[in-house]
């Protein structure tokens, strides 16, 4: 009895055939495959409030052992601070690689979001890639184009300034240059400049424009030197731009990787005001750095510049020090020399290196949220260095340029999702299972779920639930036709209803397990139901609540030890239809009316949520 009551325990667990140890799939949105997170808290009471926004990118090939291909799996995603998925937009941009994904809070009150959509592989080069900013309800608000001769939207950066109407990103361009800074006049080789361009965020206007070429000299690179022979085009990525930021004041810094310097750009003329880093630092410095990422502006005044950006220390072929770091550097501008010195530093939890990409961001709490790339690698923690968590994703194969941390409310413009199904072994023991869920929604608290004799036919609650993950499955009783569900906040008020839905019956009701003489019909849940509970009281019904609670227990007992079989036997289908179907197959009639009245005795006659 213990082994059926753990298959019926397992039935019901909220992880749906064909997933992954490392993803997650859904029956409600069965083309998205969306990554898991491995989390552990040290302190989660002091852990700021927010969502996570990451971008999962890589080149995906057919994954064993079903060697089918999953297209839903890059893209933009949300996720809360349990790594349940709140949102996944990796459908909606054609399994392309998004970068810089995040939310955008300082547009004009209201949750906004933004990403690069890397430029296309086809097209001989018409694709360009996007620039996009969506609104709270997930639509397309701004679509910013490259509107210059500039190949690319280029990856690193879509940086929207405060109000919206403008927005910073890294510029890359290939020239033929002469190779007199390092000696050798009479050359010429191909190199690829950087520096940004600040967009018109309507139109994808250039309204200002920097380029390294004249400013930063060939010899400042750490990836040339005076013997480094002349390069046919693309050319030498001498300085690899990665990041700008804007003041109030009206300058740009910027973060080159291969000159390890951070640059403060003059918004009047142009030139280069002072120097971070590298072999020309304009700054005594007390702390090194190299091959840095996502340099911002902290606070700027007249006197100091306090600015975040994350110590690499390496990259793909070298490094200069033992563990990456984040910095919070203050730089005091109005003294000669001129100083910087590091105010807080938060190194790699597990004392890696990030060589690649990565990001630092300043919470309105104090927190520091890092975003170490590799798999997803993130931390949070106190202003004091205390590690708060560490977080990355379940699979190897993948990485997201940045990770960010923000508040925001997501209001989908499409209705819920919600797919309903229908087992039993006679007409007078059916039972409708519900999967739910909201792409984008975060106010959801509860759902509640109706049904109707037909399509045209009045709802009637059958109950509700409790939103527990990102799709809900709720246990109803009865063979329930034509189902919707709505959207609940915590205030009771309804947020959005799905639509009118036709309850899915087994393509053979034999092999599912029915034992009746004829086919089952659907029931009138108006004579079923009476605000959400059943009308007619039933012998069966377990009304002690303390013994339903002992049957599901002895249940999750039992489940662990066989966990391992679910494994196995999870691409069946549903774990349902396998007990069903090797019940009736194998001859075992009463234990599958034991699975069924068992199912009954856990879900009594109410309905129950998993």
């Amino acid at each position: 009895m213990v082994f059926f009551l753990a298959l019926v325990f397992l039935c019901f667990r909220s992880i749906v055939a064909a997933s992954d140890d490392d993803f997650m799939s859904f029956v409600t949105l069965p083309q998205i495959r969306a990554l898991k997170f491995d989390i552990t808290y040290y302190d989660r009471d002091s852990v700021s409030p927010g969502y996570w926004f990451v971008a999962p990118y890589g080149v995906i090939n057919p994954e064993p052992p079903t060697k089918q291909w999953k297209p839903c799996q890059v893209g933009p995603y949300i996720y809360d601070a349990d790594g349940t998925l709140i949102w996944a937009g990796s459908c909606l941009y054609d399994n392309r690689n998004i970068f810089d994904f995040k939310a955008v809070p300082n547009i004009d009150g209201d949750s906004h979001l933004s990403f690069i959509l890397q430029h296309g592989y086809e097209d001989n080069g018409k694709d360009k890639g996007v620039g996009y900013v969506l609104d709270q309800h997930y639509e397309i608000e701004k679509a910013v184009p490259v509107t210059n001769d500039l190949g690319a939207f280029n990856m690193h950066e879509f940086n929207i300034l405060d109000g919206g109407k403008m927005a910073l990103a890294c510029a890359y361009r290939n020239k033929r240059m002469s190779l007199g800074d390092l000696g050798r006049p009479d050359e010429y080789s191909w190199v690829i400049t950087g520096g940004f361009v600040e967009l018109d965020a309507a139109t994808g206007e250039v309204l200002f424009e920097w380029d390294s070429e004249g400013y930063v000299p060939i010899d400042e690179s750490v990836k040339v030197d005076p013997s480094t022979p002349a390069a046919g085009q693309p050319g030498w990525d001498y300085i690899h731009v990665n990041a700008v930021d804007k003041n109030a004041a009206g300058d740009y810094i910027l973060s080159a990787r291969f000159t390890s310097t951070i640059y403060l750009i003059s918004g009047q003329d142009k030139s280069i005001i002072w120097r971070l880093g590298g072999e020309k630092s304009d700054f005594v410095q007390d702390f090194t750095f190299s091959k840095q990422h996502h340099v911002r502006f902290v606070e700027s005044n007249a006197t100091h510049t306090t600015i975040s950006f994350l110590n690499n220390a390496s990259d793909e072929g070298e490094q200069e020090e033992n563990h990456s770091a984040a910095l919070i550097v203050q730089l005091h501008t109005s003294v000669s020399p001129m100083t910087a010195t590091v105010v807080e530093r938060y190194n790699r939890p597990d004392g890696d290196l990030t060589r690649l990409r990565g990001s630092v961001q300043k919470l309105s709490n104090g927190n520091v949220f890092v975003g170490w790339s590799e798999r997803g690698y993130q931390s949070e923690h106190s202003p004091e260095g205390k590690v708060l968590m560490e977080a990355k994703f379940a699979s190897s194969r993948f990485s997201t340029y940045r990770s960010y941390k923000f508040d925001f409310t997501g209001r989908p413009s499409t209705p819920p999702d919600v797919v309903s199904s229908v087992y039993g072994i006679d007409d007078t023991d059916l039972t409708t299972i519900f999967h739910v869920s909201w792409n984008g929604a975060t106010d959801v608290a509860s759902w509640n779920f109706y049904a109707q004799a037909n399509q045209d036919g009045k709802p009637v609650l059958i109950g509700n639930t409790t939103k527990v993950d990102f799709e809900t499955m709720y246990v109803a009783d009865g063979y329930l036709d034509w189902v919707s569900v709505e959207a609940v906040d915590v205030d009771g008020n309804v947020l959005g209803t799905s639509e009118i839905q036709q309850t899915a019956i087994p393509s053979n009701w034999r092999l599912a397990g029915f034992q009746g003489d004829i086919i089952p019909t659907p029931h009138d849940p108006s004579s079923l139901y009476r605000d959400g509970a059943i009308a007619d009281d039933d012998d069966d019904v377990v009304d002690d609540v303390e013994d339903t609670e002992e049957v599901y227990l002895k249940a999750q007992e039992a489940a662990e030890a066989i966990d391992k079989a679910w494994e196995i036997i999870h691409g069946v289908g549903g774990l349902l239809i396998f007990v069903l179907v090797l019940c009736s197959t194998g001859g075992l009639l009463a234990e599958q009316r034991l699975v069924l009245e068992l199912m009954h005795e856990i879900v009594s006659y109410r309905g129950v949520s998993f």
